[in-house]
């Protein structure tokens, strides 16, 4: 139930497409925490919280429609399971949400999204897969891309320093969360899967988010977080974990930081230069070697 390591898998048709939609979902999720009224990890706890019953409705009408869809193949050790990737998103909320609040719009993006590296990285090492050279070069490509999208706001200053380390740790929470929902997955479909897991991090959350301001005013920000980053979003990406390698999986979640990067454009008049404009261009082209199909 390892990470699927093919390179052109065969199933899961719509994985791909399915994972640049919910990407694109979760390219909102930082300026709706900046807009939300509530202190940061409320607004990671609301996020799971209100999408909890959605999620659960969802399973249960798919398991209706097709009985393998829901909640049937739940044991005891995959409960555990689910609750680990729960326990992994709830880390990556919380640091990631005040890294939000302490860093630039562009570095929250894009630190957070390191785990365009570290899934490959759990491939190569944990899982003793071989990258063939478009991967090798994936990589190289993202990674320069990833450098120019960084631009002028990627200064690390003392005021963002925090901030920035916040965003990397969230990373590695979310790379924790992806291999354990995949594993999951092995068993449980998507809706299922992201109902459990989700229910397990609102709970973890709900300590922490009462430490500070926790009763919205205005609940828009905060549904939106519940919507789209995480029915449709995680939802989209739950399903396509499942049918992507490590290294597809990794570089399709950089859409955030390129879209991210329009939204700071639009609402916040930060205008990319021409270098950040060629690192879009380059995370775009990183996509398509990813999907090239390998030698025999």
């Amino acid at each position: 139930m390892g990470i699927n390591m093919s390179t052109a898998p065969t199933s899961g048709r719509f994985a791909f497409p399915a994972m640049v939609t919910g990407s694109a979902c979760l390219a909102f999720g930082p300026w709706l925490v900046r807009l939300a009224d509530v202190g940061p990890l409320a607004s990671a706890f609301w996020r799971q919280a209100l999408a909890v019953p959605f999620l659960f409705a969802l399973a249960m009408v798919l398991g209706r429609r097709q009985p393998k869809s829901g909640f049937a193949g739940s044991t005891p050790g995959l409960i555990a399971l689910a609750a680990l990737a729960g326990l992994a998103f709830a880390g990556d909320l919380a640091v990631w949400h005040l890294g939000i609040m302490r860093t630039t719009l562009a570095n929250a993006t894009l630190l957070a999204n390191a785990a365009t590296f570290l899934l490959p990285l759990y491939g190569l090492v944990v899982l003793g897969q071989r990258l063939t050279r478009p991967q090798w070069w994936a990589l190289a490509v993202a990674a320069v891309g990833v450098g120019l999208l960084l631009g002028r706001s990627a200064e690390v200053s003392a005021r963002h320093f925090a901030g920035d380390l916040l965003c990397l740790a969230a990373a590695v929470f979310y790379t924790i969360y992806l291999i354990a929902i995949e594993k999951v997955r092995g068993t449980l479909d998507a809706m299922p899967a992201l109902a459990l897991a989700t229910l397990a991090s609102a709970l973890a959350l709900a300590p922490l988010a009462a430490t500070g301001l926790f009763w919205p005013q205005d609940w828009t920000p905060v549904l939106g977080l519940a919507l789209g980053s995480q029915v449709v979003g995680q939802g989209l990406i739950v399903y396509a974990v499942r049918h992507l390698s490590p290294l597809v999986v990794g570089l399709t979640l950089l859409v955030q930081p390129a879209i991210s990067a329009l939204i700071g454009a639009l609402r916040f008049g930060e205008v990319p230069g021409p270098l950040e404009l060629l690192g879009a261009a380059l995370v775009v082209a990183a996509l398509l070697i990813a999907r090239l199909p390998s030698r025999a």
